[in-house]
């Protein structure tokens, strides 16, 4: 590969959303090279802290449930949104894979260095999704990712900071926009 294809790859990653996806299914294999992918991130100290937990069949349908509850009981009753309930519901019905990103703080490092690592480490996830033609959208929804032991058990020190949506979908995807580098680039020379 070279410096362009990467580049291009780079440039062509977006948020696929789950109601894009289709109902094509996420092999074993696909999953393998995404996670495998993920697991070349770089990390401080050689942590490798990033954790993933796979919520597929069944599972979905009590993350679904889960998900519901948390934001009803966590939403004002005058503030109850049935179109927000309904789309809560639409993400776990529409998605193939289910994903928690979660972290181990090692307490090797800084506990932001070692979401830094598994923030990258969900970037190599979501470049290989890409190039698989599977859609990827990370929702970081406060109390449903505060809570999420009420849903799972988690290592000692483990953390969820996200739930990764995934789905294989059809079609184009849209064409997005930076300001230009030079904007955001400084060069010291002294």
């Amino acid at each position: 590969m070279n410096a362009s294809d990467l580049l291009s790859i780079i440039k062509n990653r977006r948020s696929i959303f789950p109601p894009q996806y289709n109902q094509e299914e996420i092999t074993r294999e696909e999953l393998n090279q995404i996670f495998e992918a993920a697991n070349w991130a770089p990390s401080h100290k050689k942590t490798e802290p990033w954790r993933f937990i796979v919520l597929e069949g069944p599972v979905k349908d009590r993350f679904r449930e889960y998900v519901k509850r948390i934001y009803v009981q966590g939403t004002p009753p005058d503030q109850l949104s049935d179109r927000k309930i309904n789309a809560l519901i639409e993400k776990c019905d529409k998605s193939n894979k289910i994903v928690l990103i979660n972290f181990l703080d090692t307490e090797k490092n800084p506990e932001w260095e070692e979401l830094a690592a598994t923030s990258m480490a969900v970037q190599n996830m979501w470049l290989m999704a890409s190039t698989l033609n599977i859609g990827a959208y990370w929702s970081s929804p406060t109390n449903v990712i505060a809570n999420v032991d009420e849903f799972t058990t988690m290592e000692e020190g483990e953390k969820c900071v996200g739930v990764f949506y995934m789905g294989k979908y059809d079609g184009e995807t849209p064409e997005a926009v930076r300001q230009p580098i030079e904007n955001k680039v400084k060069f010291l020379a002294y």
